[in-house]
């Protein structure tokens, strides 16, 4: 019993709480008193009765700091009465307030959206099972110096990956198509896809009626919910016949629910047996064997365990191993399902990103404009807050403790945070559509996702307490005394924070303008260069339907017997998408160890006249020249590619065979107009072709000309719909991530720069107030309304012209760096950065004018007669 010591840490306690001169007294004989109590109460009851004499002598008294110093607990009554004054607050001071509130509001809406829109793009895909074990074949290929990169596979590969390589799950071969779906008398054109069993155990397939179909189906189909509902209605689809481009009837075995928007699969409106296409596809039947005919998907699913990175090592080599290796030496590897959407680009066999690159964009922008907004909250609270210095005095003065003053300036600003979180979902809810429309998304706010509101709610209370915290911890430090006798001035230092912060402001606002303006003059450029051909009044009609074959010349015929149509044709593929071409090429000059690849075009002999290509040399395909059929036509980077000064009656074997070359025509912009056309070839090729190329008269309106066009259709394919595009438009859609992120950061910007004019408003507001009498007596002295606006100007426009230098550069940076990712891009020319800081500079002037011009008129009777 006489080696028991009472609570050490309690020791400690008191020696630190406990004033010296009473630590004899309070510490003397506290042993013995212990072990006294150990044997009268037992040691655990004596523990307690030590804590409690110990907490006896903590009190004021004996307490060696002041009992000011200590907080005292906020009560129920006390916070009321914080909120109270805190409304009270905001309702005096109604501009400020709303300055504030609606400034950060719409920070925090910016934020809002680019968040949802981040999250939309990372959850891509997200929804299937087995997402992290979900990849798809890509190839390298060697065409030349540099390494290309594919996701079309051969037919054979699927086989062989299912069957000597035990890392597969599953493996499925799929193809995309666009197909007429024909009931009784509802007939729809929709995309899907064409696919083996092991698809639907692939990816997940939420079936809402029915089942899968097996490995021996042939004529069945699965259709999407929504296309179910549009062709049969309120009546059961199941076992419903539906024709397939009006060439095979299949059984409806199923119905499942349409992929989400943020779903590489989501245009996939039915699934049909790949056994079904590999009957009824020419080109299927053609390549069911051909290991070098690329045209085609294959998507796996690896076992558990298997790393997609050691599985590509081992079929890296899968083409090379077998006989015949071609020389354009393709390497196989797995492209996981988590890099789809946001690392698509390769460059030279590296991954160079993608999509993802625009998400670290509008992420950046977002958090920047949000980080603008609480530039703002904190500027106007720390500059509004030092006029309430004598109210600080005055409280201290009749008893306040400097905790009751620190818990009255937070709750002044977590109350102005919290309003403003409440206003930011308003306005997120009325941008949406907006957002949407521009975005071509259908976001949401995510109501029921917790770490939504954890995350706005953590802001608004962090906001909150950072720019409460100024005044809390600065203002209730004063001293009542000098506050109260005018003695307390603020340092010259106290602005230096506040400027740094507006010219971080202007710094954000000027780059974000220069970098729209650059966005959409790179748009602008690549818009404004020569496409090789006439768009005007060009549409393309696919021949879907085996009635559209066959029938060319009296199908033309018809066509331009309407008046409606000045020139029709027929090509193998839109004129604004390359398909596929071939490395089985050679020429008098080539050297033996190139595989260049030139573009493979098949076309009918009206289809120079229809597009309005550009003949550079030589003449056009022609009916009076019966050699055509062995003629070709180049374009201006295959003759570079060539080498040919005088192209015209070359000769160029494809396959073997020799081929004339009659003409050279400007490059034709096919594929991505930010970078360089591919070698391409034009050739005669009747039994390739599948789009119908119409070339509208202009001096019909195009309603009329169209209806015209139909009735044509109507005659020859009853059975399916009239389904046109328009060229212009497809065109216009190789620009539609370039635009769509373009006017995303164009709204950015300008919300960026309003809520940086809010700020300069509420600054120049509380400058102009500051220095009301300041401004009286040099109005008595004589000071013109000009003198006073430059007085209240000059330091917005110094500020402003430190960001600009610090923006110019880092704008340049940044942009140059962007730019280099399109092969054709504009130049950043020196006018770009003037007309930004000219803008920068007028926008900075009018905000500032309203309120030092205002204060410039103000009588000086008013502002002087208190002294």
């Amino acid at each position: 019993m006489q080696n028991r010591k009472p609570p050490r840490f309690a020791d400690r306690l008191l020696t630190w709480l406990v004033a010296p001169h009473l630590r004899e007294e309070v510490l003397g004989d506290r042993h013995e008193r212990f072990l006294r109590q150990v044997e009268q109460l037992g040691e655990a009851r004596a523990r307690r009765r030590y804590w409690r004499d110990l907490l006896a002598y903590v009190r004021p008294e004996f307490i060696r700091r002041r009992p000011s110093e200590f907080p005292e607990p906020i009560h129920t009554d006390m916070l009321r009465n914080y909120l109270k004054i805190a409304f009270r607050t905001l309702a005096k001071n109604r501009v400020y307030s709303f300055i504030n509130i609606f400034g950060l509001a719409s920070g925090m809406a910016v934020a809002m959206l680019i968040g949802l829109w981040v999250y939309d793009e990372l959850s891509f895909d997200r929804h299937h099972k087995n997402y992290d074990r979900i990849g798809m074949l890509w190839q390298f290929v060697s065409f030349g110096s540099e390494k290309s990169s594919y996701d079309v596979m051969p037919i054979p590969l699927a086989a062989e990956l299912r069957n000597k390589y035990p890392d597969f799950e599953s493996v499925s071969l799929s193809v995309f198509r666009e197909a007429v779906l024909t009931s009784d008398d509802q007939k729809f054109a929709r995309t899907g896809h064409y696919v083996e069993p092991d698809f639907m155990r692939i990816f997940s397939l939420d079936l809402l009626k029915g089942s899968r179909f097996g490995p021996d189906d042939v004529n069945a189909i699965l259709l999407s919910e929504s296309v179910a509902e549009a062709i049969f209605g309120d009546e059961n689809p199941l076992n419903q016949l539906v024709k397939l481009d009006n060439k095979q009837s299949v059984r409806v075995v199923g119905v499942y629910e349409d992929f989400p928007d943020n779903s590489t699969f989501k245009d996939a409106f039915f699934l049909a047996p790949w056994k079904l296409f590999a009957a009824i596809d020419d080109g299927a039947k053609r390549d069911r064997n051909e290991w070098d005919s690329n045209s085609y998907q294959v998507y796996v699913q690896l076992k558990p365990g298997a790393g997609f990175d050691a599985v590509s090592a081992k079929i890296k080599d899968v083409r090379m191993k077998r006989d015949n290796p071609p020389r354009y030496k393709p390497e196989f590897f797995l492209h996981p399902m988590s890099k789809w959407h946001l690392y698509r680009d390769f460059k030279d066999g590296v991954n160079t990103g993608g999509t993802i690159v625009f998400v670290w964009l509008f992420g950046a922008i977002g958090f920047i404009v949000l980080v603008l907004a609480c530039i703002n909250f904190m500027n106007l609270s720390t500059a509004r807050s030092e006029k309430r210095a004598k109210e600080v005095g005055i409280r201290k003065a009749v008893g306040s403790v400097r905790s009751q003053l620190i818990a009255q300036f937070f709750s002044e600003s977590l109350l102005m945070a919290l309003l403003a979180f409440v206003l930011a979902f308003v306005f997120v809810q009325l941008a949406l559509p907006f957002f949407n429309e521009v975005s071509e998304k259908k976001l949401a706010i995510l109501w029921s996702n917790r770490w939504f509101w954890l995350a706005g709610l953590g802001f608004s209370l962090f906001t909150g307490l950072i720019a409460g915290s100024y005044p809390a911890l600065y203002l209730s430090s004063f001293q009542p005394v000098r506050v109260l006798k005018g003695t307390l001035r603020a340092s010259r230092l106290a602005t230096i924070p506040r400027q740094v912060l507006v010219a971080f402001q202007f710094t954000v606002s000027v780059t974000l303008m220069i970098g729209t303006i650059i966005v959409f003059r790179q748009i602008e450029h690549a818009k404004n260069r020569s496409v090789g051909y006439n768009r005007n009044g060009l549409i393309e009609v696919n021949m879907n339907t085996p009635e559209l074959y066959g029938h060319y010349e009296t199908l033309r015929r018809d066509l331009l017997n309407t008046g409606a149509v000045e020139e029709m044709s027929q090509s193998s593929g839109s004129v604004t998408v390359q398909y596929g071409g071939t490395t089985d090429f050679s020429w008098k000059g080539k050297e033996p160890d190139t595989t260049p690849l030139v573009m493979s075009n098949f076309v009918t002999h009206d289809y120079g006249k229809t597009v309005g290509w550009q003949v550079l040399a030589g003449r056009d395909f022609s009916r009076d020249f019966s050699t055509d059929s062995s003629a070709i036509i180049l374009n201006e980077a295959a003759v570079k590619l060539m080498g040919f000064k005088r192209p015209i009656g070359e000769i160029i074997r494809r396959s073997g065979r020799p081929y004339t070359v009659i003409g050279v025509i400007r490059d034709m912009i096919k594929e991505d107009p930010f970078k360089p056309v591919n070698p391409s070839f034009f050739a005669l090729g009747y039994r390739s072709v599948n789009v119908i190329n119409i070339k509208l008269a202009p001096q019909r309106p195009t309603r009329e000309a169209l209806a015209n066009v139909e009735q044509v259709f109507r005659s020859y394919n009853p059975a399916a719909p009239f389904e046109y595009k328009f060229v212009d438009e497809e065109y216009g859609r190789k620009f539609g991530s370039e635009e769509r992120i373009g006017r995303i950061a164009g709204v950015f910007a300008g919300l960026a720069v309003l809520i940086s004019c809010l700020g300069l408003f509420g600054l120049a507001s509380f400058m102009a107030e500051q220095r009301t009498k300041e401004i009286g007596i040099r109005k008595v002295l004589g000071a013109s309304v000009f003198t006073i606006w430059r007085l209240l100007s000059h330091e917005f426009v110094l500020l402003l012209a430190v960001a600009f230098c610090l923006a110019a550069p880092l704008a340049y940076y940044v942009l140059s760096d962007w730019l280099q990712h399109y092969e054709y891009r504009t130049e950043i020319s020196w006018w770009i950065f003037a007309v930004s800081g000219l803008g920068a500079l007028l926008i900075t002037l009018l905000t500032v004018s309203v309120q030092s011009i205002k204060a410039a008129l103000v009588n000086p009777v008013k502002s002087l007669r208190s002294e």
